[in-house]
């Protein structure tokens, strides 16, 4: 679902639509997904994706769906819509089918990101917050936390990182559009909530010497005179990876609601 919400805005920018309605929904309908997961080892033995935790072993599936409308800025300026968040920029690459589901390709990684902050014309210091892929899983993790370290790493103002997955499971073709919700909420919001079933730190995992961190409590992120930018991240298992930078939804002018003279009230 986030490479629906990447397709939708090139149709917006080239013209194609008006307005678009993206999502993406994720079923348990039958067993047999669940069996061949648990062959190969993915599925966490309490059903929890503990991200980023040293606990880790695997992902819990979760069911929901999740959609979004987008339009161009200047159209919805127009028709009055209320506008949650933009997308500043976002990007797809494809390495190639990985040789194990949960060992995804961290130089691919890399270069999605890169190319979704070239296309919003963003500074990777500038992004406050990541909504990481996620899934926890003890291989997974550490691949991508090390690719966001290599693009985003750098700079003094902290950066935090965190993955809806942990609170309700991986919704799979939902997976990526739950993320955009959760990076619109969090810049709606001015908070970044703490990672739920996150204790300690996955081994595997390095963020000293980053600006990088994983909340244990709620963090405030208001907004300043500069916009704020947060990443969205999804990984599929044919290889595909997409990467999305939301920004907060623009200031626009309050309406002066004072009026002369008596007002009905109905």
């Amino acid at each position: 679902s986030l490479v629906a919400v990447h397709e939708a805005c090139q149709s917006l920018r080239s013209g194609e639509c008006d307005a678009a309605v993206v999502g993406g929904s994720g079923l348990i309908l039958g067993p047999e997904a669940a069996v061949s997961l648990s062959r190969f080892g993915m599925l966490a033995r309490d059903g929890r994706c503990k991200t980023f935790d040293a606990s880790a072993d695997g992902f819990g599936r979760g069911e929901g769906c999740g959609v979004v409308v987008l339009k161009r800025l200047a159209d919805a300026l127009a028709s009055g819509d209320r506008i949650r968040a933009g997308v500043r920029g976002s990007a797809l690459n494809q390495d190639g089918r990985s040789t194990a589901m949960t060992a995804p390709n961290g130089l691919a990684q890399r270069e999605v990101i890169r190319d979704a902050l070239a296309a919003g014309k963003v500074h990777a210091e500038d992004v406050g917050y990541v909504e990481a892929h996620g899934t926890g899983t003890p291989l997974g993790d550490p691949i991508e936390v090390e690719a966001l370290a290599e693009v985003l790493g750098s700079g003094s103002r902290p950066c935090a990182i965190g993955s809806i997955k942990s609170s309700i499971g991986h919704l799979e073709a939902a997976a990526g559009v739950a993320g955009v919700i959760k990076a619109v909420l969090v810049l709606e919001h001015e908070a970044i909530p703490p990672q739920v079933h996150f204790r300690k730190l996955n081994p595997h995992i390095s963020l000293e010497g980053t600006r990088l961190f994983v909340p244990t409590e709620v963090t405030p992120w208001p907004r300043g005179e500069a916009p704020r930018f947060a990443g969205v991240s999804a990984f599929g298992f044919s290889g595909t990876n997409a990467h999305a930078v939301i920004e907060e939804a623009p200031r626009l002018p309050e309406e002066d609601s004072a009026r002369d003279g008596a007002m009905i009230l109905a």
